[in-house]
C-alpha cells in the first residue's frame, strides 16, 4: 500500500446508542437483582467507546491495525471503527508558512536576504503520515532548500555595466519567479502528499553589508538614466531653436555664434540649478 485508501466507517450515533443501552440495562439489572455478574458488561461498553471517532470538517483520521495501514476516514461526523485501531488525525485545511529570512547568494554571488510565503495542504494522508517524518517540519526544511536554490538561479537585479542581460530577476520578475518557486516546491513536497497552492517571495533585500553600496549604485544608475533623458531633450530643444531662428530669419548667426548659443542653451537646460540671467550691454564678443 503506497497510496491513500478511503474507507467508510459505521455510523457512530448508532453505536453510541447501543453503548448507552448496555450501560443503562446493566445498571438497572444490578440495582434490581443485586446480581453483580452484570458488571462484566461495563468494561465491554467502555471498550466499545474506544471505537468512536469524531471527524471534523476538512480533517481526517488515519487508521492502523497493529502497524498495518487500514485506511483513512475523511467523511465528517461521528463514526465507530474497530477499537483496536490506532487513530492519527491529519488536517486537510490549507496552511500558511512564512519562512525565516535567509541569507543566501544570488546568481552573481551578491549576499541577499530572502523569505517566502507558502500556502499548502495535505492531499494524500498516507504519504503525509508514513512517507516522511513529521510532514510539517518537512515542509519547513524543503521550503528553505527551495528558496536557496531559487536565489542562486537568478540575479537580484539587472545591471547593464556588468554585461548582464537577464530577462528574469528576483526583484522585477515577480510572476516568473513565483511560478518557478511553486514548481520547485511541488516537486519536493509531492512525496509527502502535499499540494502547493501558492508560493510567493515575502521579503527581498540586499544583505546589510552591501546594502548601502548597492543603494548608491542604484541611485547612480538612476541619475545617469535621468541625465541621458535630459541631454536628449536639451539637444532636441536647441535644434528646434536654431531651426526657428533660421526659418523666421530673426537673426543671422555664423558658426562661432551658433556654437556660443548652443553652449549657453545646453548649460541652462542641463544644469541642476536655475540659471542666473546676465544682461550683456556690449557686443556679443565683449
Amino acid at each position: 500500500m503506497k497510496n491513500e485508501k478511503n474507507i467508510s466507517a459505521i455510523n457512530g450515533y448508532l453505536f453510541l446508542l447501543i453503548i448507552l443501552i448496555i450501560l443503562g440495562v446493566t445498571c438497572y439489572t444490578i440495582l434490581k437483582t443485586d446480581n453483580f455478574i452484570w458488571l462484566v458488561f461495563i468494561p465491554v461498553a467502555l471498550f466499545l467507546m474506544f471505537g468512536l471517532i469524531l471527524v471534523n470538517p476538512n480533517s481526517s483520521k488515519v487508521l492502523l491495525l497493529f502497524g498495518k495501514y487500514v485506511g483513512t476516514v475523511k467523511k465528517n461526523g461521528l463514526f465507530w471503527v474497530n477499537p483496536f485501531y490506532s487513530k492519527k488525525t491529519i488536517s486537510l485545511r490549507a496552511s500558511n508558512f512564512d519562512s525565516e529570512r535567509l541569507k543566501v547568494n544570488d546568481k552573481l554571488g551578491n549576499p541577499i536576504m530572502i523569505s517566502t510565503i507558502l500556502v499548502w495542504r495535505v492531499t494524500d494522508t498516507y504519504k503525509a503520515a508514513f512517507e516522511v517524518d513529521e510532514y510539517q517540519n518537512f515542509v519547513k526544511v524543503q521550503t528553505d532548500a527551495a528558496v536557496r536554490k531559487l536565489a542562486s538561479m537568478y540575479p537580484y537585479d539587472n545591471f547593464a555595466d556588468e554585461g548582464l542581460d537577464e530577462d528574469i530577476t528576483l526583484r522585477s520578475s515577480v510572476n516568473e519567479v513565483s511560478e518557478a518557486l511553486e514548481k520547485e516546491l511541488q516537486e519536493r513536497l509531492s512525496m509527502a502528499g502535499i499540494e502547493v497552492l501558492e508560493a510567493r517571495i515575502g521579503y527581498l533585500a540586499y544583505a546589510q553589508e552591501i546594502a548601502n553600496a548597492m543603494l548608491k549604485r542604484q541611485q547612480a544608475t538612476a541619475i545617469v538614466a535621468a541625465r541621458h533623458k535630459i541631454v536628449e531633450g536639451a539637444v532636441s530643444m536647441v535644434e528646434m531653436a536654431l531651426e526657428k531662428l533660421s526659418e523666421k530669419d530673426i537673426i543671422a548667426l555664423d558658426e562661432e555664434r551658433k556654437a556660443a548659443m548652443v553652449s549657453n542653451l545646453m548649460v541652462v537646460l542641463c544644469s541642476d540649478k536655475d540659471a542666473s540671467p546676465i544682461v550683456n550691454t556690449g557686443t556679443l564678443n565683449h
